[in-house]
């Protein structure tokens, strides 16, 4: 494996090696710095083997993108990881990545990319900064962007800049607690918005109250459910119903303590369209009384699958609008 060490023109464009990683699928791309992408690529990731793999299958797509680009000088690497995670000093643990528990991910690519600053952050975090840089939220000082797909997580802007939190992980709306007496969380809580409204969690109380596909062998995954769902089955409308409204409800009581101006949802449940954006914005319009809380502006996420590669790019972006070093934790800010 080559060791890169790229000298930095400072003059030159900023172009950032941008990398999305998770359980499903990796994907690496070279952004510059007005967010237009090129070279990107992706593979699947080993999330189930443990060792080596998972950092070599990554390895494997470095080289390929940055061969396929012609070796461009870059001026920081920026990555999105599912978590949870060590930050910001990039130790990571996915849950949906087994091989990696406490992988110095961070030190990894500092090694590899010699003199070139390296930043990262939670996935769901490098999407809400991607949809305020580039995306629907663009132009709003204050926004909530989040993910409802086999998680549900999100990231915060206030006052144009992205908020971390003591160890990254403001914003993480999945799990403010929608219902006291709801079903247990993963999380080791009760009631999460995430318990509730994650893809996996609104497949399996479909099937609880009898849901089968209308399609034979069609599998049992939110796809199936949101197409049965638009074909008039009423277990299914009634699922993306109930993932809804608690959304919906969570997003009341965040624009209450937060006054955000707008709220970006993607992931794969959004997907579905109607079936789950109306129901959030009906909770929403029940529970928000305040004339600030109904201001919010409630949309669908614009930038599909380039968020996640988008999003680690504007790492960088804007000077620190979306990076703090954690230097309040006697961490280095030469380490940005």
């Amino acid at each position: 494996m080559p060791v890169y060490n790229t000298a930095v023109d400072p003059e030159a464009d900023k172009l950032i090696l941008a990398i999305d990683i998770g359980g499903t699928k990796m994907a690496v791309g070279l952004v510059d710095g007005d967010g237009n992408t090129s070279h990107i690529d992706r593979t699947p990731s080993p999330a189930n083997q443990r060792g080596d793999a998972m950092w070599d299958a990554l390895n494997r797509l470095l080289d390929k993108v940055l061969e396929d680009a012609g070796n461009p000088p870059i001026t920081g690497v920026g990555v999105g990881c599912a978590g949870p995670m060590i930050w910001p000093e990039g130790v990571v643990s996915p849950t949906n990545i087994v091989g990696w528990r406490e992988f110095p991910l961070r030190r990894k690519l500092k090694e590899r990319f010699v003199g070139i600053p390296v930043r990262l952050h939670n996935d769901a975090i490098c999407m809400a900064i991607a949809e305020n840089w580039k995306g629907a939220a663009a132009g709003h000082q204050n926004a909530l962007g989040m993910v409802v797909s086999t998680g549900v997580g999100g990231g915060l802007i206030v006052g144009g800049h992205l908020v971390d939190g003591g160890f990254g992980n403001a914003g993480h709306i999945g799990h403010i607690v929608i219902d006291p007496s709801g079903p247990a969380c993963r999380c080791g809580g009760r009631g999460c918005l995430e318990a509730i409204a994650r893809g996996p969690a609104t497949v399996a109380w479909a099937v609880e109250q009898g849901w089968t596909p209308r399609t034979t062998g069609a599998p049992l995954d939110a796809k199936t459910l949101s197409e049965d769902g638009h074909a008039g089955d009423e277990i299914a409308i009634e699922a993306y119903r109930r993932a809804g409204n608690a959304v919906g409800v969570g997003l009341a009581s965040c624009a209450a303590l937060l006054d955000l101006d707008i709220a970006v949802i993607g992931g794969g449940l959004v997907q579905s369209g109607d079936l789950l954006m109306v129901p959030i914005k009906q909770a929403f319009e029940e529970h928000a009384g305040m004339t600030f809380v109904k201001r919010l502006k409630i949309v669908p996420a614009e930038l599909d699958q380039e968020a996640g590669v988008v999003g680690a790019a504007a790492l960088f972006a804007d000077g620190d609008r979306y990076w703090s070093p954690g230097d309040y934790r006697n961490y280095s800010p030469e380490e940005g």
